[in-house]
Parts: C-alpha cells; sequence; structure tokens
C-alpha cells in the first residue's frame, strides 16, 4: 500500500510537455519553389507499343462497278412507228367529264390504234392509252393533253410513255419504260401528226437496251398523208405480222 500511494504521489507532481513548432514552418516561404517530378508514365497503348505491320487499301468502286459486258448500251437506237386509226375499233373515245360543249380541261379520251412497222410492210401491235385534256387552244384548232399510253410489240414486249401531246404540231414523249426485249429501256419518242387522230408517226429514240430485231429496223416511208399500209399487212397474212402481233 505504502508504494501504491508513492506511485500516486509522483504521477500527480509530473507536469505536462508542451511541444515547440515554430510558426514559419506552417507557412510556406515565397521563395520555396515548385518540384517538377521527373519521371513519365509510359502509357501502354501508344502505338509505338504495337507491332508495325504493312497493309494495303483496296476500293471497293472495282468490285460493285459493272464490267463493260454487263453494263447497259448507251447507244440511241433508232425505231419507226405509225400508228393509223382504221376506224373499227371503237376509238377515239371522248368522255366530257367537264360536262361543256368544247374541249375542256379534265375531259379523257382514251384510245387504241393498230400499230405497223416504219415501212408499213408489217403489223406489228396495237397502242392503248389515255389522254386528259389540259387546254383547249382555239388559235391553233387542237388541244393539249397529257398522255400516258403503251405501244404493244406482241412477243417482243411493250413500250411506255408519258408526256406532251398536241393535237396541232409535233412533240416529244419522254419513254418511260418496258417488257419484253425493252425491259429497262429509256429516252424519247418525237409524237408527228400527220392526220390527227387517224394517222400519227413516231421516231423512237431509245437507249439502255440491247440490239432490236433486224425486223423492226427498217428504213421509214415518208410521213405524208397518203401513206397506207401494204394489203398483206393490212389484212394480217402470215408473212406480213411479227410473232403473235398484239391485236
Amino acid at each position: 500500500m505504502a508504494s501504491s500511494a508513492s506511485a500516486m504521489r509522483a504521477l500527480t507532481s509530473f507536469s505536462p510537455v508542451k511541444l515547440y513548432i515554430p510558426r514559419k514552418s506552417l507557412i510556406s516561404s515565397p521563395t520555396t519553389k515548385t518540384l517538377k517530378p521527373n519521371f513519365k508514365i509510359s502509357n501502354p497503348y501508344s502505338l509505338s507499343s504495337f507491332p508495325k505491320r504493312s497493309f494495303s487499301c483496296k476500293s471497293q468502286l472495282a468490285s460493285t462497278t459493272p464490267s463493260d459486258s454487263e453494263r447497259p448500251p448507251t447507244k440511241v437506237q433508232e425505231l419507226y412507228v405509225y400508228e393509223i386509226n382504221e376506224r373499227d375499233r371503237g376509238s377515239p373515245a371522248y368522255l366530257r367529264l367537264s360536262q361543256k360543249s368544247v374541249n375542256s380541261l379534265g375531259d379523257l379520251v382514251p384510245f387504241s390504234n393498230k400499230l405497223y412497222t416504219g415501212d408499213l410492210q408489217k403489223r406489228i401491235g396495237i397502242t392503248a392509252g389515255i389522254c386528259v385534256l389540259i387546254q383547249n387552244k382555239p388559235e391553233t384548232k387542237g388541244d393539249r393533253y397529257e398522255a400516258i399510253y403503251s405501244f404493244y410489240f406482241g412477243d417482243y414486249g411493250h413500250i411506255s410513255v408519258q408526256g406532251s401531246y398536241l393535237t396541232y404540231e409535233d412533240t416529244y414523249l419522254a419513254v418511260t419504260g418496258g417488257s419484253g426485249i425493252f425491259e429497262g429501256v429509256y429516252g424519247q419518242v418525237k409524237l408527228q401528226q400527220i392526220i390527227f387522230p387517224f394517222k400519227l408517226f413516231y421516231t423512237f429514240y431509245l437507249k439502255g437496251i440491247k440490239d432490236l430485231p433486224k425486223e423492226l429496223l427498217v428504213k421509214p416511208v415518208e410521213p405524208s398523208p397518203s401513206v397506207e399500209p401494204s394489203p398483206s399487212a393490212k389484212s394480217c397474212e402470215a408473212h406480213a405480222t411479227i410473232a403473235n402481233y398484239t391485236d
């Protein structure tokens, strides 16, 4: 017990120790220089870390561009055709939707006439289509129509056209497509009125198709009011028609 009491007196008589820290050490000196680390961080994904390999770029244009043998022909082929209204098909039919006594906007004219080769020696088919009257032209004694129609060539297929149809002067229509040997065709056709609506002459300027058969590529008869199909073509004799001509 005596030793414990002496120990307690020693602890109570012990004075605490104070640590002295200079104030200057807590404030950085204005002359202190910032030290920059003198080391580099290596980037494991830098280009220099990958092995160098040579490569070449090949354009896909060569693989996607068709060869000359596959590319559609761009040459222009001329095809001559006569359209003759022989007054035996009930064509044209005039539908006066305007309900006016004179030709007026909106009137419809469905039609279908016979087709002959440019030399008038063979029957080849028919036209079939419709015209919408756009404007009556009294000063020209004619009308302006918007026309959509087709030329049918029997087993050879057909050609479709669209555009202005003028009854008083020549005009051009767009060739919009076709079927059979005319699949993929484009170009234009010149419409020449000889005697409206009974005799018309067409010159097609066709692109995008293979060479036309020789029996269609004939030297045309010069257009005139007196032109007529040959008797054998008019009577549709076997040697004066194309295969399965459209009727």
